[in-house]
This record gives structure tokens, C-alpha cells and sequence, in this order.
């Protein structure tokens, strides 16, 4: 063989090798680190936030904060402040480059105390090689498009099922309270035409909904509400087709399922909720189309508990997941440890990055990276 061809074929052996290397981004500590959101940055670094402090709505410490995995670099470095509201808690971050390279820091600040009066903040930074520098600070506003309409139209036939429901409708008639409360969890999508989709859903009305932008962040709309009960913190594929297809946490009663719908018209309209069989404990998942068409999925592969958390991919557009590995499983019985609410990209090379809550014990909390490949995934758990 000659030794192009030999070298060729040696890295794509190499390439198709099963890998998975892991490590904490900062040591355990007693202080709450939760939802975490990863991006790889066009110099190939690697870029965590998450939200860190006394607690998640009560205590007003509550800050965002960053670090970074450099090219080549084994360690992450010292974190970093990316958002302090003074006085306010800020929370639930989310990370995303778009197609120009730019770095959009997004997150919820909670006005008082409570989920269902957060603000949601974004950021955006075109020099982000050592701390980004923000060129844009706004906040967002939103009027959710033909909201009565639609969740009096997804309730009624459920009413008498549960208080949820009639609940749903009279909130859906406060204009202040359907316009405040939606908070950020997984990836924005960005689509072909440029269209901007920041995945939304409220604690208080305990639904989802989507942010749009069709100017790069100057204005916003939103979509019309994707209403379950329960089906919250959605995470958002494209099919080959166009179609879009949003997978949510189930706040719901039981069976406990990951919750469905898509979307024809790039996220203005939804299908109506309905639930999969995937189960999910009432915890955060995400999912993203793969650059091969596979899908990937990051979540708790349990109707009850944190314990277990999984991957799993699928090869027919989320029809059916036919691999599944677990990145972390606690066996005990008593005092189990809590993995979750990943985060989960395809990185340039082709590889996997995932970022995820990361508590052995309750009172020891961090954020952990995990890093592997698609044939560690189909390998399966030994």
C-alpha cells in the first residue's frame, strides 16, 4: 500500500475507534451548578456557562459563569462571570454560535424570586477569543402569537381531566403574566434562511413556546404556544425535509414520557402535543441532527430519578432510537447521585461534546464534559 493511502487508512481506523474521556470542569463544591449549555468556538475551543450560587430562586448570588476547554488543552481554565444582574438571579443559560460566528449568551433573570416572573437577557460578542466582549445587551419582549386562540383550543377537550387544564385557559386571558416567564434551556436552531429559533417555556403556565428572529436578534416574534401539560424545556431537530421537530421534559402527570410536536412553516405553528416513548423523569433533555442525518439524544432514561443518563441515537429521524449507551449510572438504592440536564453538540471533527449537571452527592455539586464519539454510542453498555 502506498503511504498516502496507508496513512489515509490508518486515520480512518483510528477515527472509527470507540472513545469516551470525561472530566469535571470545576472542582465539587457546596455552591449549586445546573444547567449547563456547551458550544464549540470556530478555533475549535470549547465554551461551557451554567448558572452558579446559593440556590435556584430564593437566593439573589445567583450568576452565570463561563470557561473554556483551549484547543489541544487538557484543562479547562479559572470560570468566569458572564452575567450578575445585581440584586436579581440569573439563570438557565444557553450558548450558541450562529452562521456569522458570533457568540449569543442567552438566560433568564428572575424578577422575583419566582420562575414565572423571569426576564429573558441576551448577549452577543464577535471577539470572544480570551473573555467575550459584548457588543450587544438587550432584553426580550414578547407578545405570544394567537395565544388565547391556541390554548383554549388545545384545553377544551381535556377539561375535566385535571385542574391544569382550566387553569390554562384563565391564565391564557392575563396579558401580563403569558408575557412574562419564559426562560431559555437548550441550543437555539438557527435554519438555512437564517431564521433564528430560541427554544422558550414557562414554570408558570408550564408550557413552550419559540422565540423568533429574521434579523439576527433586532426584533423578535414568537410562535404560537406548544401546549401540554406539562411538555416544557424544549429541544429543537430539522428533518431533511424542513420539518422541525421540538422533543420536551414531561411536568406532567404519569406515564412520564418525552413530549413531541413539529412544526411545517419553520416554527410558527405546532402540531399538537403528544407524548413518545421515550420516558423522562421531569428532567432537561436536548437533541440535534448530526451532520450524517443521525439524530442524538441526551437525556434521563427514567420516569423517576436522575441516576441514569443516557445517549441515544437514531438513524430514521427520530422514529425509532436504536443505540443507546450510558454516560452515567449510580446503582445505589439510597442517596443516588443526579446527572442531568445535559447539553450535547457534533464538534468540527465529527466527535460528541456533552455538558451536564454533575452531582455525586447532593451537597458536592459540579459541571462535568464528556467527550466521545458515535461508535462509542452504537458499542452499547458493557
Amino acid at each position: 500500500m502506498k503511504p498516502l493511502l496507508f496513512a489515509l487508512a490508518l486515520t480512518a481506523s483510528f477515527a472509527a475507534q470507540p472513545f469516551l474521556e470525561s472530566e469535571l470542569i470545576i472542582p465539587l463544591e457546596k455552591l449549586h451548578n445546573h444547567s449547563s449549555a456547551i458550544v464549540e468556538l470556530p478555533n475549535k475551543d470549547l465554551y461551557v456557562c451554567w448558572y452558579n450560587g446559593s440556590g435556584e430562586r430564593k437566593a439573589d448570588d445567583v450568576k452565570v459563569e463561563g470557561a473554556r476547554l483551549k484547543n489541544g488543552a487538557k484543562q479547562w481554565t479559572n470560570r468566569v462571570t458572564l452575567a450578575d444582574t445585581p440584586g436579581f438571579p440569573d439563570t438557565n443559560p444557553t450558548m450558541f454560535v450562529d452562521s456569522q460566528k458570533k457568540l449569543w449568551l442567552l438566560w433568564p433573570v428572575i424578577i422575583a424570586n419566582e420562575w414565572h416572573t423571569a426576564l429573558m437577557k441576551y448577549r452577543i460578542s464577535s471577539d470572544y477569543k480570551a473573555g467575550p466582549k459584548w457588543e450587544v445587551n438587550e432584553t426580550m419582549h414578547f407578545i405570544p402569537r394567537n395565544y388565547e386562540a391556541k390554548v383554549k383550543q388545545a384545553a377544551e377537550p381535556h377539561l375535566g381531566e385535571s385542574p391544569f387544564w382550566k387553569r390554562a385557559i384563565d391564565q391564557s386571558k392575563d396579558k401580563y403574566f403569558i408575557r412574562m416567564g419564559w426562560m431559555t434551556r437548550a441550543h437555539p436552531l438557527e435554519l438555512p434562511s437564517g431564521r433564528i429559533i430560541v427554544p422558550l417555556y414557562s414554570d408558570g403556565v408550564d408550557y413552550s413556546m419559540m422565540a423568533i428572529s429574521d434579523d439576527r436578534g433586532k426584533s423578535w416574534t414568537t410562535s404560537e404556544p406548544l401546549v401540554g401539560d406539562g411538555a416544557v424545556q424544549p429541544s429543537v431537530a430539522r428533518k431533511r425535509d424542513g420539518t422541525l421537530v421540538a422533543y420536551m421534559r414531561d411536568n406532567g402527570p404519569p406515564p412520564n414520557r418525552v413530549a413531541s410536536s413539529f412544526s411545517k412553516d419553520d416554527g410558527i405553528t405546532w402540531s399538537p402535543v403528544v407524548d413518545t416513548d421515550i420516558p423522562n423523569p421531569g428532567s432537561g433533555m436536548e437533541v440535534i441532527s448530526l451532520r450524517d442525518g443521525t439524530w442524538a439524544m441526551i437525556y434521563n432514561d427514567l420516569e423517576k430519578g436522575r441516576h441514569s443518563l443516557a445517549v441515544s441515537l437514531s438513524d430514521d429521524e427520530g422514529r425509532s432510537w436504536k443505540w443507546t449507551r450510558h454516560l452515567e449510572i449510580d446503582k445505589r438504592t439510597a442517596g443516588a447521585g443526579q446527572y442531568h440536564y445535559p447539553s450535547i453538540i457534533q464538534a468540527m471533527d465529527g466527535s460528541l461534546h456533552a455538558s451536564y449537571s454533575y452531582y455525586p452527592e447532593r451537597a458536592q455539586q459540579s459541571i462535568k464534559h464528556a467527550h466521545f464519539n458515535i461508535e462509542w454510542v452504537k458499542q452499547g453498555d458493557k
